[in-house]
């Protein structure tokens, strides 16, 4: 048996005693985005001006604050996306469409409402009164001017349903639910960069990375120990070890961005709030590249893209930028916190806009995994390790202790 220094061996017991707590399966900025499953237990109608939760709309319990309007045509007018669910049925006053526009996390909610809804009544469906508004028909501070509050009903417009279809909203997870009138029931949503609800840094199973060896393999199938294709802060190409998943959930149903280029040609899917590097305009190499999360990427930016051929890293224009429905999330963690996936160069990090501060926030880690790799190999261990499913508590650590010294809204940016 080899002799150890007694100095690393005092850093690895205090790194033990750090890191090795009790998996709360966590990952970075993940909140509630699961929905509550409606179980077998007696359900309870909402009661005429009753509200869930007992706080008022706009706080951080509920639905939080207001962000301002987005207007037709805006920046954040693009984060809005149609709803063209067939079992839901919009009023659409106007003829525009704009009852169909919503929030990624509203559009989420309510179509898990309207399954509840057929479930609870065959022949029924969800109707939807009120949406999107750029009208200006509701209070100056309204949820409805950002596409996250709907106003409903049922299709056959029995009030006697009301106060269940409340309490089927509740359940279907909307952050705030108002049995407001008569004529209908108010629910609303957290903003989909708020960090309650911001899904952490993933990529779809399907996705691939490149080994070392060149070989491509499927996030699915990745292994903690296996060496990728990753880069340099200098933007080189460089084998980097995975050294464990932030998150990793076969079943989890998410959004994707997806990204797709052109010379090479690329497609790659992340979460909204997950880092690539991009330039905006045309760039010529990879100073001009800087971390930013995927839901400000746009059509004309370029990203970092593998060559063909084996070549390094070149910039990659932009085509286009659209969502996409994906089961599965992945979240590898390398040593040089970079990877290639599908192609193109991404951070392992998500929610703080900052690779270089999310970096030094996981030296822990690295520091940890540096110091297991001082111990004797055992004879069952080494590459291949298959990685715990969930998501990692210290992500959830780093997260809370961000909020709370830097602020919510530093996050939200």
């Amino acid at each position: 048996m080899p002799r150890w220094n007694p100095l690393a061996l005092g850093l690895l017991g205090l790194a033990a005693c750090l890191l090795l707590a009790p998996v709360l399966g966590c990952g970075p900025g993940r909140g509630p985005v699961g929905r509550r499953r409606l179980g077998r237990r007696q359900l309870s109608p909402l009661l005429y001006k009753q509200f869930v939760p007992n706080v008022p709309e706009q706080t951080l319990g509920a639905s939080g604050k207001a962000e301002g309007k987005v207007l037709r045509g805006s920046e954040r007018f693009r984060d809005l996306v149609p709803n063209y669910n067939p079992d839901i049925i919009f009023k659409d006053e106007e003829n525009t469409g704009a009852d169909r526009l919503m929030t990624e996390r509203c559009k989420e909610r309510v179509n898990s409402l309207a399954i509840a809804v057929m479930n609870m009544w065959p022949g029924v469906k969800l109707r939807v009164t009120e949406g999107w508004d750029e009208d200006g028909h509701h209070l100056p501070d309204s949820l409805h001017y950002e596409g996250r509050a709907l106003d409903i009903t049922t299709s056959d417009r029995d009030r006697h349903k009301y106060g269940m279809l409340a309490r089927l909203a509740v359940e279907a997870g909307f952050d705030w639910v108002y049995y407001e009138s008569k004529a209908h029931v108010h629910v609303s949503v957290k903003a989909d960069n708020s960090l309650a609800v911001r899904t952490g840094g993933c990529f779809p199973g399907h996705a691939t990375v490149t080994l070392q060896s060149g070989e491509r393999r499927g996030l699915a199938d990745l292994r903690q120990g296996d060496w990728v294709l990753g880069a340099e802060p200098g933007g080189r190409l460089v084998p980097t070890e995975v050294l464990l998943f932030l998150d990793r959930d076969l079943g989890q149903r998410t959004s994707f961005v997806a990204i797709e280029t052109a010379s090479p040609a690329r497609r790659l899917l992340l979460t909204p709030s997950h880092l690539v590097f991009a330039a905006r305009g045309a760039a010529n190499g990879t100073a001009a590249f800087l971390p930013i999360f995927a839901r400000r990427v746009r059509p004309g930016d370029a990203v970092l893209a593998h060559g063909a051929g084996g070549q390094g890293l070149r910039p990659a224009r932009v085509l286009r930028v659209s969502r996409e429905d994906g089961v599965g999330v992945f979240a590898p963690l390398t040593s040089h916190g970079t990877l290639l996936v599908n192609g193109v160069l991404a951070s392992c990090y998500a929610v703080l806009e900052s690779h270089r501060w999310a970096h030094r926030a996981f030296a822990p880690l690295r520091l940890f995994h540096g110091l297991l790799s001082l111990l004797p190999a055992r004879a069952e261990a080494g590459n291949g390790t298959a990685p715990e499913v969930g998501m990692h508590w210290y992500s959830r650590l780093l997260y809370r202790l961000a909020g709370g010294v830097l602020g919510h809204e530093a996050l939200q940016a």
